[in-house]
Formats: structure tokens, sequence, C-alpha cells
């Protein structure tokens, strides 16, 4: 079996027998990855309290056919804040849910690895309702699904878009909105606009209401849509 090194976020975990446990990563440079956590569950395990989701952290693993051997774990970011805080962890457990549907086992995405490892430092270091929701809409963003925003997705006329429509793709004018799609208030898809347009850092001081509330609901929305599979961990928020 081959050796490697890489650096992973923990999605989730599952018992395995009386003292193991099956680990599931985000990897930098091997994708998603699933491995064997021998004697974790023992008391005194070295490294079992590493592996808890939404950890960061060094691994080596042994190659497997199906599932890799985690032999070393370093933490990088332990995140605790993210686990010992029910509002922070409601947001960072759907985050992880969404990534461990979207990536491919062993097809590496450095790109979602890094927005993932962002998100969850962000969320731990400002405590922001917009922060899973913009995860969303991004994670959305970089599988090829950016909604349509300026104009109506269904006859590209101008606005004002009263609708939002997943299965077109993006924003309704009046007279499409009636004919489909749901409603949507102009206060969240200005939001929605600044969380893709590059106004990311503004939206993420936004303070709770309406707005991101629609927004965080549509997000899940949209998430659940294109994985065609209810997020379960959704109902946390």
């Amino acid at each position: 079996m081959a050796l490697y090194r890489d650096q992973g976020v923990v999605l989730r975990t599952i018992k395995l027998g009386e003292t193991d446990r099956i680990v599931s990563f985000l990897t930098q440079g091997h994708g998603k990855v699933r491995a064997v956590a021998k004697g974790v569950r023992k008391p005194g395990s070295r490294f079992g309290a590493r592996l808890e989701p939404t950890s960061h952290v060094a691994l080596q693993c042994y190659q497997g056919r199906e599932l890799d051997v985690v032999t070393q774990v370093e933490t990088l970011d332990a995140f605790r804040s993210l686990r010992e805080d029910y509002d922070r962890l409601t947001h960072a457990v759907p985050m992880l849910e969404a990534v461990d549907q979207v990536a491919q086992e062993r097809e590496p995405d450095p790109a979602l690895y890094r927005m993932l490892v962002g998100a969850l430092r962000t969320l731990a270091e400002t405590p922001s309702p917009v922060v899973a929701p913009a995860f969303f809409w991004k994670l959305l963003s970089l599988a090829g699904f950016h909604p349509l925003l300026d104009v109506c997705a269904r006859c590209g006329a101008d606005g004002p878009f009263p609708a939002f429509d997943l299965e077109e793709g993006g924003v309704l004018c009046g007279p499409c909105g009636r004919l489909g799609g749901f409603r949507v208030a102009p206060d969240t898809l200005t939001l929605l606009e600044r969380v893709l347009g590059g106004g990311l850092r503004g939206a993420l001081a936004e303070p709770p209401g309406p707005a991101v509330r629609e927004l965080e609901r549509l997000g899940v929305r949209a998430i659940e849509h294109h994985l065609e599979r209810r997020l379960r961990s959704a109902a946390l928020l």
C-alpha cells in the first residue's frame, strides 16, 4: 500500500466495530478520502480527539483499495469553538454535509478545499449568520451553477425581479414570475449579489434579519435542488 501525506478537513465520522472509526476527509491533494482510524475510540487514543468533524488536520495514510488507513494526525486548526458553540455548530455541519455530497472521492479539488477551510475559519472568528448561505451559493457557483441575477432567467427582460426559479437558474421578471418560481424579496437578491459579486466581507457584517433568513432558506433550497436530495442537517438552521 502507498503511503501519503496531505491536509484535510474532517467531514464526518462513522463508528466501526468497538474501537475504530471511518473518517471522511476533504483533502487538499487527494479529494474526498475515507479512511479507517484504528483504536480512536479507546480511552487514551493518540489522536481520537483530533478527528472530530470540522477539525483541520495534517494526516498520513496508507492507501487501500476501498478505505485508507490513518497512521498519523496533527492538528492545524482545532476549531473547537465551532463544536462548543451550538449556533456556530448548526451553521458548520450543513456546510460539511454539502461538501461531503459534492466532493468526489480521489478527485482533487483545491478550490473547494480552500473555500471550506476559509469558511470554517470565518465562522470560528466571526459567527455571522451569512457564512453558511454564502458558502452554499459559492459552492454552487464553483460547481457551475452560478445564478442569473441581472436579467430574467426565462425571457431575458430587465428588472424588477420579484421571483426566483431554481429550474431556470435565476431571477424572474413580473410576468414570468406569475408563471412559476417563488417570491423573493429585493433585499434578499441585493444581499445575494453582494455575496457573489465581490462584496462578501461587507455582507458578513449584515445583522440578522428577514433578508439573511431568506438568503439562508434560498441557499438550502438551491443546494438541495442541485444535489437532488435533502440536507438532513439543514433542519438545524
